[in-house]
């Protein structure tokens, strides 16, 4: 007998991810949206989903696993009532101070929790392979070049910031370089340099659903595990 959908509260749902969220798990018969939570409510239920107010937490149905994609302040309630439920708890938000970083871990004392900054289920695999390569090869040089489009303001992104603390932790200290072009929704290239050769490890995101995919299918994995701070890796790789 098949596994009964993971019931799924998002948190956020007015935003884009949220939004996608929705949409995409739609789709799936591995999870179900139970509730989804946004700062305001117009309709009570939209494509039979029942729409929460934030402030209207505590009403939300018995769910699984929380999907939280949206603002550092609306952190801390989604997280304590994930607590409260003996839920899963994943979290896109980014932007968290050390005190939100502090309560997560905490929070890991007590539910499965799994933070990220980006739920590419590819990244994840390229995260595990260069720390892998950094390992193989001591004294290469490692480069992190990465390119978005024209708006985003922080550099290096976060994801290559998340590629190279991979290769630190495989023994490689990398350097960057970033491109704002256009309207590439995100690559990233690492670069491993030696005498004579040279290996790349590319990851190109052509589509923004990848990352509401991604933040699905770790819900999916998430659910039923033990308390602990999980990385994204963690689930594909278990």
């Amino acid at each position: 007998m098949p596994d009964a959908p993971v019931r799924l509260l998002i948190h956020g749902a007015s935003g884009r991810m949220g939004r996608a969220l929705l949409r995409l798990c739609a789709g799936r018969d591995d999870c179900l949206p139970v509730a989804a939570v946004s700062r305001t409510v117009g309709q009570r239920v939209i494509d039979g989903v029942p729409q929460f107010a934030t402030t209207e937490l505590h009403g939300v149905p018995a769910f699984d696993v929380a999907i939280d994609f949206s603002l550092p302040e609306g952190l801390g309630a989604i997280l304590a009532l994930s607590i409260e439920r003996g839920a899963g708890f994943v979290s896109g938000t980014t932007g968290l101070a050390q005190a939100q970083q502090d309560a997560l871990d905490a929070a890991a004392e007590r539910i499965a929790v799994l933070p990220a900054a980006n739920f590419s289920l590819g990244v994840a695999v390229l995260e595990e392979l260069v720390e892998r390569a950094a390992g193989a090869l001591h004294g290469w040089d490692c480069d992190i070049v990465e390119a978005h489009h024209v708006h985003k303001q922080d550099a290096p992104s976060g994801t290559a910031l998340a590629l190279g603390a991979s290769a630190q932790r495989g023994g490689a200290e990398a350097r960057y370089a970033s491109l704002r072009a256009g309207d590439i929704v995100g690559e990233h290239t690492v670069q491993f340099s030696g005498i004579g050769e040279r290996i790349e490890l590319i990851h190109r995101a052509g589509d923004r659903d990848i990352f509401a995919r991604g933040a699905l299918a770790a819900a999916v994995r998430l659910r039923g595990r033990p308390a602990g701070r999980y990385r994204l890796r963690d689930l594909l790789f278990a």
